[in-house]
């Protein structure tokens, strides 16, 4: 049952989504496909890691004990090839950055510090036990963790899972996610307008949004404001795991969302929550589905995606922590408070030394989508009387 006529706060509706939000089943992912991926199950270095000891740096392979001193040049050493015998005591090996330091060898002397003469190398100064060489397994034992479960995988720990053997891990599906833009009005870009028409935005922006949570995004074609269509269209997206719908949430004679999904099935959860754009934002679920209404203007669907829908996809996809990452900051310039909603300005990024400084944009309706294409962040303004003066503490949303 969706909850009383009184607006929720952000945070409340935020935790209703995620309290449905269930995580989805594992599958296995090679690993040359799982960046972006958020991991199931731990996944364990197959090899240590280095595997053998190696050398940090160019420079010869020798016993500590036996600097300093003039030491003969027994052979060479290139990464990727083994050591060809072990060091005997009064030896020294060339090595290069990544060869395999030999047996008998304890330490890697650089090549800048000594005087290679011919088959000699010169050591002027006492060299230290282990100086220059990783050791076997310094990194990773064979075994050990490499990434936990409940991490989004990018480029440093796919380049970890590489290193360490991994060849596929398991990871969270996918979601599966059908979006619905609603509006007689709506056109495709590129198709002529006629008087009332406007071109269909939100439909790209929540894709590209969708695309960025780790979704995978079916477009449903857009839908009059027509009763049986609607109906239809959202009876299909219910298939999803997701369904997200654009217009049609308000309560004017063309708001006909809700009402179908109701008829189909659906338990609204929430529906309007004290926020300024989007207020009129709608929760609810059927089965397993998630289902969100969001209003039809762009920016307040793009503010009602990052608050509450990129959540709910990273709860699906099991990340550790799915809730908005809001920071700290100061306001570059004066914002109004509003009396019963929370206002989430966009604004630009400025650092002047060690201040993180939003500045609002000017154009700060709902509708003004070519405005907030500027912006790189959503400033959270707390509601309240008066207004905030410049250089108030604030949090924000990075876009």
């Amino acid at each position: 049952m969706a909850v009383a006529d009184a607006l929720l706060s952000i945070d409340e509706a935020i935790a209703l989504v995620l309290s449905h939000a269930t995580m989805l089943d594992p599958e296995n992912v090679q690993l040359a496909e799982a960046d972006g991926r958020v991991l199931a199950e731990t996944a364990r270095s197959a090899v240590d890691l280095p595997p053998f000891p190696s050398s940090a740096m160019d420079g010869f392979a020798l016993r500590a004990a036996d600097t300093p001193g003039t030491l003969p040049i027994v052979a060479r050493i290139a990464a990727g090839r083994p050591s060809p015998r072990s060091l005997e005591a009064g030896e020294a090996m060339a090595i290069g950055t990544g060869g395999v330091v030999p047996d008998g060898a304890d330490a890697v002397v650089p090549i800048e510090l000594v005087d290679e003469q011919g088959d000699r190398v010169v050591v002027s100064d006492n060299v230290v036990p282990a100086d220059n060489v990783r050791r076997r397994g310094g990194d990773l034992r064979a075994g050990d963790a490499v990434v936990e479960p409940g991490v989004r995988l990018g480029a440093a720990r796919v380049g970890a899972l590489a290193a360490a053997g991994v060849t596929s891990v398991r990871c969270t599906r996918r979601p599966r996610v059908a979006v619905i833009v609603t509006g007689t009005e709506l056109r495709a870009p590129g198709e002529p307008l006629e008087p009332g028409q406007i071109y269909d935005s939100n439909g790209f922006i929540l894709a590209a949004q969708l695309r960025s949570a780790g979704a995978e995004v079916e477009r449903l074609p857009a839908v009059a404001d027509d009763r049986a269509a609607t109906q239809a269209a959202i009876e299909r997206g219910l298939e999803a795991d997701v369904l997200v719908t654009t217009g049609g949430v308000s309560v004017g004679v063309y708001d006909l969302v809700r009402a179908a999904e109701a008829e189909l099935g659906v338990e609204e959860i929430f529906w309007r929550v004290a926020m300024q754009p989007g207020k009129p934002v709608a929760f609810g679920v059927r089965g397993r589905t998630l289902v969100f209404g969001l209003p039809g203007n762009p920016v307040s669907s793009l503010v009602g995606f990052e608050l509450f829908v990129r959540p709910a996809l990273l709860a699906l996809q099991g990340l550790a922590d799915p809730w908005p990452a809001f920071r700290p900051g100061r306001l570059g310039a004066a914002a109004k408070r509003l009396a019963a909603r929370d206002a989430l300005l966009r604004a630009r990024i400025r650092v002047e030394g060690d201040t993180l400084l939003l500045n609002p944009l000017t154009g700060q309706q709902s509708h003004m989508i070519a405005h907030a294409a500027a912006a790189d962040a959503l400033v959270l303004i707390p509601q309240g009387e008066g207004e905030l003066a410049a250089g108030s503490p604030v949090s924000y949303l990075s876009l």
